[in-house]
């Protein structure tokens, strides 16, 4: 079991750190002066790339987590888990507003200031913040 909780741990850190990162690079997709398209193109590349990659970091996270549940039992029935996996949702719901900015970005539609992501950058801290809570105090709810 604890190899298996090792592996989730490690895919679950690497996801977020993606999500840590892509809200970044809408920072200075934001601030790209519009005759800079080189620059822009490589930003939007490097955005692309790091949100697939993002999947498939999540895609394991969420595998290891389910066989933790499932295989051994770990938090079923009690409502902090049930509560992380709700900020899990939310996670995987960030992820993929993270998608359709990416897309707003490559269609050059984006409506909103650097300002903007910089506070949507946070949204994941904060999240990562609550599910580790709930995971080592297990608050009961």
């Amino acid at each position: 079991m604890l190899w298996i909780k090792s592996l989730h741990i490690v895919f679950v850190a690497s996801w977020f750190a993606v999500l840590f990162y892509l809200p970044r690079i809408f920072v200075n997709l934001a601030q790209v002066d519009s005759s800079s398209v080189a620059e822009y193109q490589r930003l939007i590349g490097m955005a692309e790339r790091l949100s697939r990659f993002g999947l498939i970091l999540f895609i394991p996270a969420l595998g290891f987590g389910a066989w933790l549940w499932l295989a051994y039992g770990i938090g079923a029935g009690q409502m902090w888990f049930y509560a992380k996996l709700g900020m899990v949702l939310l996670a995987l719901g960030y992820h993929h507003a993270c998608s359709s900015i990416l897309r707003q970005f490559k269609n050059n539609v984006n409506q909103r200031s650097h300002t903007w992501y910089r506070w949507f950058n946070e949204v994941p801290v904060l999240l990562l913040l609550v599910i580790v809570i709930l995971v080592v105090v297990k608050p009961q709810l």
